[in-house]
Parts: C-alpha cells; sequence; structure tokens
C-alpha cells in the first residue's frame, strides 16, 4: 500500500485554493467550500492510500468540484482560480474514470 501522492495534492490545492479566496477577497463562501471539498477529497486521498480500487469518493467529489468550478470559469472568463481547480479535477476524473474502466491496475502491493 503505498501513499496517493497526486490525490493529497489536489486536496491540499483545493484546500488551500478556499484559504487564499478568504485571505484575498474576505470569501467566506470560498473558505467554506475549499475547506470542506478539501477536507473530503483529503479523506478520499487516504481512502485510496490504503485501498486503490476505493476510489468512488474522490471520483464523485471531483466530478462535482469540476463541474461547478467548469461553470463558474465559463461565466467569469477568469481563469484563477476556477479554470485551474476545473483543469486539476478534470484530470482527476480522467486518473480514476481510467481505474474505474479497467484501463490502469489497482492491485494491491
Amino acid at each position: 500500500m503505498g501513499i496517493d501522492f497526486i490525490s493529497y495534492g489536489y486536496a491540499t490545492a483545493v484546500a488551500f485554493g478556499g484559504v487564499l479566496g478568504y485571505v484575498k477577497a474576505g470569501s467566506v463562501p470560498s473558505l467554506g467550500a475549499g475547506l470542506l471539498f478539501g477536507s473530503v477529497l483529503g479523506y478520499g486521498a487516504y481512502q485510496l492510500s490504503e485501498n486503490p480500487s476505493n476510489y468512488y469518493l474522490t471520483l464523485g467529489t471531483s466530478s462535482v468540484l469540476g463541474g461547478m468550478m467548469g461553470m463558474r470559469y465559463l461565466n467569469s472568463g477568469k481563469f484563477m482560480p476556477p479554470g485551474l481547480i476545473a483543469l486539476l479535477s478534470l484530470a482527476m476524473v480522467a486518473r480514476l474514470g481510467a481505474r474505474a474502466a479497467g484501463l490502469t491496475s489497482t492491485k494491491l502491493e
């Protein structure tokens, strides 16, 4: 069982983005959403580290977050932060979607 550094990094980026949104703009919703989604993704990263076949929480959360931030990016046209988070979420969905489709290995070591 190895540590899933990619998932932990993604969770950290989401949480940090929420904190940064609060610090720069005083946005309490950004802080709340960033910490909520970051915490859920952190737990999902823990689950993936324990069992690589347990990707459902991270895949679902990444899909929801990617959709929300993708719409926010399309409406605002600003890449930072919604475009970046949407892009990271899309990468996680592709990574875990490939795992769900059986294109990548989930064998335990």
